[in-house]
C-alpha cells in the first residue's frame, strides 16, 4: 500500500490554517483591549477574507493571480476606509494576520506566475505595506512587522521558484536522455520485427518451389509481423517528436532473472515472482526497465533494506509489475525516492496505456508499481 502524497499537503495546509487562526485570535484580543470591545470584528473579518483564499491556493484550488489580487484589494480597503471616517475609528493598516495571508498569496504568485505578473503582485503588496506605514500616525510597530513578513514571502517565493526551475530542468534532461536512448534502440525494434519478416520470406521462397499452396500462410504471417513493426515504430517515433514514449524489443522476460541475480550480488536479497508470458516487445522491455530503475533506487536510497520482492503478474487484460523493499522508515529517509529516472519510465508506461506510481508503503518500505496493457494475443 502506497501512502498518498496529498496527505502531506493536507497536513501542511492544516498547520498553516492553525497559524492563521492563532494570529487572528491574538490580534482580536489585542485590539479589543486597546481600542474597545467591538473594534476587533472588522479586522478579524478582513483577515479571514484574505487567509481563506490563501489556504485554497495552497490546496491547489485557487487560480492565480486572482486570489492575490483580491487579497491586495481587501488590504487596500483596510487602509482607505478608516481614513474616510471622521474621526478615524479603526486601525488604518493591514493586520499581522492579514499580512500572513498576503505573504502566502504573494509567495505562491512568485513561485507560479510569469515573471511580470509575479513582480507586479509583489510590488503591489509592498505598496500596501508602505501606504499603511504612511497612513498610521503616529508610526506603528505593526507596519514594521508586515514589512518583515513581506520580505520573508518574497524570499520564500523566489527560492521555491528557483528550486522548481532546477527540478524542471533536471526532469527535462532525464526525459531527453530517455529519448536519446530510445533513438539508439530504435534499431533494435526494427531489427526484431524485420528479421522475422526476412526469415518468413526466405521460407516462403523454399515452400513456393515445393508446395505453392502454403505460400498464402507465409504471406499472412509476414503481414501480421509488418503490422506489429509499424505499431512499435510509431510509439518509439512518438517519443522523438516529444509526445510520448515506447520501449524497444529487448531484453526479454528471461533478462529479469539475470538482472535480479546481478542485483542480489551487490544489494539485499531479491525474490522474483514471475510467470513468463508472450508479451509484445514494447511491453517486455518496459517491464525490464521499470524493474531495473526500481532496483537501482533501492541501492542508492535504501541501504538498510534487507530484502526486495519483484512481482510480475499477468491478468486477462494487463500486466502488473511491483518492486517492494522492507527498508525501515526513518526521519532522514528521502520522501521522493523515485528520483528522475522514473520520469522517463512513467512516460513510457503511460504511452503504452498503463500507469506507474511510486511511494512509501504503510508500515515501512517503498513500492514501485506499474500496470501495463497485455496487448493483443501473439
Amino acid at each position: 500500500m502506497i501512502v498518498p502524497a496529498r496527505w502531506a499537503r493536507i497536513a501542511f495546509v492544516t498547520a498553516v490554517g492553525a497559524a492563521f487562526l492563532t494570529a487572528i485570535a491574538m490580534q482580536a484580543l489585542v485590539i479589543a483591549q486597546s481600542w474597545g470591545a467591538w473594534y476587533w470584528v472588522p479586522g478579524s473579518l478582513s483577515a479571514v477574507a484574505v487567509c481563506l483564499p490563501a489556504l485554497l491556493t495552497l490546496l491547489g484550488q485557487g487560480r492565480p493571480p486572482w486570489p492575490a489580487i483580491a487579497g491586495l484589494g481587501i488590504a487596500a480597503l483596510t487602509i482607505l476606509v478608516p481614513r474616510l471616517a471622521d474621526p478615524p475609528e479603526l486601525p488604518a493598516e493591514p493586520s499581522p494576520a492579514m499580512a500572513l495571508g498576503l505573504a502566502v498569496l504573494v509567495g505562491s504568485a512568485l513561485r507560479i506566475l510569469p515573471a511580470v505578473q509575479a513582480g507586479a503582485i509583489a510590488g503591489a503588496d509592498l505598496a500596501v505595506v508602505a501606504t499603511g506605514q504612511l497612513a498610521t500616525t503616529p508610526s506603528s510597530g505593526i507596519t514594521a512587522v508586515t514589512g518583515m513578513i513581506w520580505l520573508a514571502a518574497v524570499g520564500a517565493g523566489l527560492s521555491l521558484r528557483l528550486l522548481d526551475a532546477r527540478a524542471s530542468a533536471t526532469a527535462e534532461r532525464a526525459r531527453q536522455a530517455e529519448r536519446l536512448e530510445l533513438a539508439r534502440e530504435l534499431h533494435d525494434v526494427v531489427a526484431h520485427h524485420i528479421t522475422g519478416m526476412v526469415i518468413q520470406a526466405q521460407g516462403a521462397q523454399v515452400v513456393a518451389r515445393r508446395n505453392p499452396e502454403q505460400v498464402t500462410e507465409y504471406l499472412s504471417e509476414m503481414e501480421a509481423a509488418g503490422t506489429d513493426a509499424l505499431a512499435a515504430m510509431r510509439r518509439v517515433v512518438g517519443l522523438l517528436r516529444d509526445e510520448a514514449d515506447a520501449a524497444p524489443a529487448s531484453p526479454g522476460p528471461e533478462g529479469l532473472g539475470a538482472l535480479v541475480e546481478r542485483f542480489g550480488r551487490k544489494g539485499p536479497a531479491v525474490r522474483l515472482n514471475m510467470r513468463e508470458g508472450d508479451w509484445p516487445p514494447e511491453v517486455t522491455s518496459t517491464v525490464y526497465r521499470v524493474v531495473q530503475e526500481a532496483l537501482t533506487n533501492v541501492l542508492r536510497h535504501a541501504p538498510k533494506a534487507r530484502s526486495v520482492v519483484v512481482t510480475v503478474e499477468q491478468g486477462p487484460l494487463d500486466i502488473t509489475v511491483e518492486v517492494t523493499d522492507d527498508a525501515p522508515a526513518t526521519p532522514t529517509r528521502p520522501h521522493h525516492r523515485g528520483g528522475y529516472g522514473l520520469i522517463g519510465m512513467r512516460e513510457r508506461v503511460e504511452t503504452l496505456g498503463g500507469s506507474l506510481c511510486a511511494g512509501p508503503r504503510a508500515g515501512g518500505g517503498w513500492s514501485v508499481r506499474a500496470t501495463l496493457p497485455a496487448g493483443e494475443p501473439r
